[in-house]
């Protein structure tokens, strides 16, 4: 499956199947987030909160793409992100793309 964030494939033709998506809700465990709170008053990275986003971000997307082969594509081209908080220390974040068939 070839993943892009443009609307294009080089050297690739292509028919446009339709909206595919993926989502996932992450939170940290409750003495990470009190870790955080307290991290704020001194700045510096928020690591867990970077591990959750990443984590997140990966199964959304493995989530999107397993859309994708169930509705028979060969990739996914303008794939996009978008997070929002859900709650304090959770968040949803969402990979959303256009499904594309190849064609001759």
């Amino acid at each position: 499956m070839i993943l892009v964030n443009t609307d294009y494939i080089s050297g690739k033709n292509f028919e446009m199947i339709g909206l595919v998506r993926g989502t996932m809700i992450q939170s940290v465990h409750l003495g990470k987030d009190i870790m955080n709170g307290l991290r704020t008053l001194v700045g510096g990275e928020l690591t867990s909160y970077t591990e959750m986003m990443s984590e997140a971000r990966a199964i959304a997307t493995k989530r999107m793409v397993d859309d994708a082969m169930a509705m028979g594509a060969d990739a996914v081209v303008n794939i996009r992100y978008t997070s929002s908080s859900v709650t304090q220390g959770a968040a949803e974040v969402m990979a959303y793309g256009t499904a594309v068939k190849f064609v001759s």
